[in-house]
C-alpha cells in the first residue's frame, strides 16, 4: 500500500478576485492542518468562471493573477504541500484583453510551479469566454504521476484521460464548474461520467467542483480504481473532502488491456481462477 492524502476544495467562488483569493488561502490553511499532500480547487477559482459567475469581457487581472500564484506557490513550498489551482492565464497576444486560457495550475509540494495545463475541449459558451488548449500534460507530485483535465474536456471526452493515463498518470484531477443554471438531470450523468472514467482506466478519478447556489450540478467525487465511489461531498456545501487513497490499486489495468490485472476487479471473489487460467497462461 502506498498511501496519499488527497483533498478538494468544494468552495464558493465569485466575480470578484479579492473574495476569491480569500478564499483560496482559507482552504489552503484547512487542507494544510489537515495533512493533505495534494489539494485541488474547482474551475477558474482565482477569477470566477467567466461564463456564469464573472464576464466573458472582463479585462484579465494579469498582475493580480501573478501575485496570487505567487503567493500559493510559496505556500505549498512553506507546507510541504501540492496544489492543483483553477485559474486563468492570459494569451501572450492582448494578454489583458484577448481571451484567456481556462487553466490550471500545478504547484508541487516543494513550491515549484510545474506547468500550466490548459482547456482543450470548450464549450460553445465556454468559447465565448476562453481560448482553446492544444496538449495533454503530466505531471510528477509526491512521486505519482498526476494528470489534470477540466470539466468538459474530461467529462465528454474520454481521450483526454486516456492520454494522462498512456503518459503514465495514476492520479487524474478534474476541476469543473457545473454549474448556475436549473439543469439539475445533469447530476446523475455527470456522476456516471466521472465514475467512469475511473472504471475504465483503473486510475484513481478525483473531481473538485465549486459550492454553486441554488444549482449545483455535480457533486465533488473522488473515485477508486474499481469505479467505486471512495469519497463525495454534499451539494450546495462549502467542504474540503479529504481522503487517504491507495495509489497502488491504480494500476491501469483496463487501459493497458491486461488481463491478469483485469480478473480481480471483475471477479473478486465469484469466479475462481481456474476457470480462466489457461487464458492467463498462453
Amino acid at each position: 500500500m502506498r498511501p496519499l492524502k488527497i483533498g478538494l476544495a468544494q468552495c464558493r467562488q465569485t466575480g470578484d478576485f479579492a473574495s476569491n483569493a480569500a478564499t483560496i488561502r482559507r482552504f489552503l490553511e484547512e487542507a494544510s492542518h489537515a495533512g493533505v499532500q495534494i489539494l485541488c480547487f474547482p474551475e477558474a477559482q482565482t477569477v470566477g468562471y467567466r461564463v456564469d459567475i464573472a464576464t466573458p469581457d472582463l479585462p484579465v487581472p494579469v498582475a493580480q493573477l501573478d501575485d496570487l500564484h505567487g503567493e500559493v506557490a510559496r505556500f505549498c513550498g512553506k507546507s510541504g504541500m501540492a496544489c492543483v489551482l483553477g485559474t486563468e492565464t492570459p494569451r501572450a497576444t492582448g494578454p489583458y484583453h484577448g481571451k484567456p486560457h481556462n487553466s490550471a495550475l500545478v504547484i508541487s509540494e516543494t513550491g515549484i510551479v510545474l506547468g500550466t495545463h490548459h482547456k482543450t475541449r470548450l464549450t460553445p459558451l465556454d468559447a465565448v469566454a476562453y481560448s482553446p488548449g492544444s496538449s495533454m500534460e503530466t505531471y510528477t507530485l509526491f512521486g505519482v504521476r498526476v494528470g489534470v483535465v477540466i470539466c468538459f474536456e474530461g467529462f465528454r471526452f474520454p481521450e483526454t484521460t486516456r492520454e494522462c493515463v498512456r503518459r503514465g498518470a495514476q492520479l487524474v484531477l478534474h476541476p469543473q464548474n457545473n454549474t448556475t443554471r436549473p439543469n439539475d438531470w445533469k447530476v446523475p450523468v455527470h456522476h456516471a461520467m466521472i465514475v467512469t472514467r475511473a472504471a475504465e482506466n483503473t486510475i484513481w478519478f478525483a473531481s473538485c467542483n465549486a459550492c454553486l447556489i441554488p444549482h449545483q450540478n455535480c457533486r465533488s467525487l473522488i473515485v477508486a480504481p474499481d469505479g467505486q465511489v471512495h469519497a463525495q461531498t454534499e451539494l450546495k456545501q462549502e467542504q474540503l473532502l479529504v481522503a487517504e487513497i491507495d495509489i497502488d490499486q491504480a494500476t491501469r489495468a483496463m487501459f493497458n488491456y491486461d488481463l491478469e490485472g483485469c480478473a480481480p476487479l471483475l471477479f473478486r471473489q465469484t469466479v475462481a481462477r481456474e476457470e480462466y487460467q489457461q487464458v492467463l497462461a498462453r
